[in-house]
């Protein structure tokens, strides 16, 4: 069974997206076996310079990295990643499998975004969308077409 982890730079705020997710823990449960690692976003100033910026993403990077699975195949989401459809998402993930990935790992920044060496050693570098979503929504959004993918690779009827 495919093993996928989701490390999220910030916290869960509202009751209703807990609820979001642990309906899509549930859902996976028959496709995957998921672990999802919440990090602490690095606090900084209202108007923070470039340097800082770069210091917070370097110091939440060391801590993803410190929760990649060995051997797992990475995937960043980032606004200039891939856009794919469902569809094709799924293949990935098919190819990824047929190529021996049986760990996978979905990497969601903070505010601030994934730092660039993360983005650039991932597997693949994915977008949902052009727009910029709050990191709430986007744990919700990519573990529903994770679902989505994994039900279409199984022959599942919940994509139309």
């Amino acid at each position: 069974m495919l093993s996928v982890k989701l490390i999220c730079v910030g916290k869960l705020g509202e009751k209703f997206w807990a609820d979001a997710v642990r309906e899509y823990e549930k859902r996976l449960s028959a496709y995957c076996k998921l672990e999802i690692a919440e990090l602490p976003e690095q606090r900084l100033p209202q108007t923070p310079s470039a340097g800082e910026i770069a210091a917070a993403l370097a110091k939440e990077s060391a801590a993803i990295c410190a929760k990649i699975p060995q051997g797992a195949s990475v995937i960043a989401l980032c606004v200039e990643g891939k856009t794919l459809s469902s569809e094709a998402f799924a293949d990935k993930l098919g190819t990824m499998a047929a190529h021996g990935v049986s760990r996978l790992c979905l990497l969601i920044g903070g505010s601030c975004g994934l730092d660039e060496a993360l983005k650039q050693d991932a597997a693949l570098r994915l977008s949902m969308s052009p727009m910029t979503f709050p990191h709430h929504l986007a744990r919700v959004m990519v573990l529903e077409q994770l679902y989505r993918a994994l039900n279409i690779l199984a022959g599942g009827k919940y994509h139309k």
